[in-house]
């Protein structure tokens, strides 16, 4: 594929102001319009767009490589006058990859509103002219999802448990380690989707993870794959699950069963060890823990470890998004070897993945910023939407099982759309 950023007409001069604002107690998320709504939360912290005032379309191979040369582009080009100067102010453009060599997008929207902690900012973007910030107000209530009537998609859940016995066949066969496999369902809706209501939900049941919306697809990701901030990096790998039961003393239970599951922690291990290799080469230093805890969520438990490091000043590639490329897929959404274990996913799977288990964040224009994994997420279009889950399969890995986990990863977005 041709350079995406050779094919537009010659550089525009971006102009992006940063000031900074009182929201008192308002929730980021109840500032969106239903048209053109970006967001990036956690905790009532983050980042939250409308609007559009650049935007690059990227397919292919060399999809993350397009979008960071524009990127370089239009940031080398920028006016940026930001009187807050924190990761996320100034110049900011908003992300969504495919898992695969399909569509993607990076957005750069017209107007950009974040708080971290007590501080909260407003940033307008434009070509060539200051624009007056906005006054901020909280916007009507979303329109919530009725009529929710779900349905298999792809695959049926026992033509699913039959790729997953496939699956651990090859793995006992020595072909690989590790894979993961993926299934979809389908929503179909009384009336097109207001997504800002499963947004509110989300943010509100899931504050530990990253609720996102970016061109289409909306979720809340437990995974962080990637963070760059003042030259730190740092990435959560979560591999291993376990279902809630809802009785705190049973599920203190199942964690430390979980935390001692030989097959989890092989699992697991394969995830940390391509994360730490991917980011090895951009790093001067680095921290991998030699043990997970446990991560506790509404819905599942996980098993988590957060890879931490220095990013070396030197490395020409050392963007968020050049270290999110880098590290996709990891062996916590594709498998190990990574690609025997692709080439496993494109025979088994009957379906496209679209940009589940895809980056999905935001970058900034000093190369800082937040790349999540896709997952406990979906796509939509009109009254349809298309929900997704996947499990990683190792050699002891029992399909009916892995059905029941798969089907816990899908409550979070099935719960957002139900009456």
């Amino acid at each position: 594929m041709t350079d995406a950023a050779t094919a537009l007409p010659g550089p525009r001069t971006l102009v992006a102001q940063t000031v900074r604002v009182e929201l008192g107690d308002v929730a980021l998320e109840h500032l969106l319009p239903r048209q053109g709504a970006l967001a990036w939360i956690r905790d009532g912290d983050g980042i939250v767009a409308w609007g559009e005032t650049a935007r690059i379309e990227t397919t292919g191979p060399n999809r993350f490589a397009d979008a960071s040369a524009w990127w370089r582009r239009m940031t080398g080009h920028a006016v940026v006058r930001d009187s807050v100067d924190v990761p996320g102010s100034g110049l900011v453009a908003f992300g969504s990859f495919a898992f695969g060599p399909s569509s993607s997008a990076l957005i750069v929207p017209s107007v950009v509103v974040g708080r971290r902690g007590d501080l909260a900012w407003v940033t307008t973007i434009s070509d060539s002219a200051l624009v007056t910030a906005p006054t901020l107000r909280v916007t009507d209530p979303p329109t919530p999802p009725r009529g929710a009537v779900f349905s298999d998609g792809s695959i049926s859940g026992a033509g699913w448990e039959s790729i997953v016995s496939d699956a651990t066949a090859a793995i006992r066969a020595g072909e690989l380690d590790k894979v993961v496999l993926a299934r979809d369902l389908v929503a179909d809706l009384a009336e097109p989707l207001d997504v800002r209501a499963p947004l509110h939900r989300l943010a509100g049941a899931y504050p530990n993870c990253w609720t996102f919306h970016v061109d289409g697809l909306f979720g809340a990701t437990p995974e962080m794959l990637v963070r760059r901030e003042r030259g730190l990096v740092m990435s959560r790998v979560l591999a291993g699950t376990i279902r809630r039961t809802g009785d705190d003393e049973h599920d203190l239970a199942l964690a430390a069963s979980l935390a001692r599951s030989s097959k989890d922690l092989e699992e697991h291990e394969y995830a940390v060890r391509s994360v730490a290799d991917a980011l090895e080469p951009s790093c001067s230093s680095m921290n991998v823990p030699e043990a997970p805890f446990v991560l506790h969520l509404p819905n599942v438990m996980h098993l988590a470890t957060d890879v931490a490091g220095v990013v070396d000043p030197d490395h020409e590639a050392a963007s968020a998004l050049d270290l999110a490329a880098a590290l996709h897929p990891s062996a916590a959404v594709g498998g190990t070897p990574r690609a025997v274990a692709l080439d496993l996913i494109d025979r088994l799977e009957p379906m496209d993945r679209g940009r589940y288990a895809g980056p999905v964040g935001w970058i900034d224009a000093d190369g800082d910023g937040e790349w999540g994994i896709a997952l406990r997420s979906a796509e939509y279009d009109g009254t349809r939407v298309r929900l997704f889950a996947g499990c990683g399969i190792v050699a002891d890995s029992d399909p009916e099982a892995e059905l029941a986990e798969s089907q816990a990863k899908l409550v979070p977005i099935r719960d957002a759309l139900s009456d």
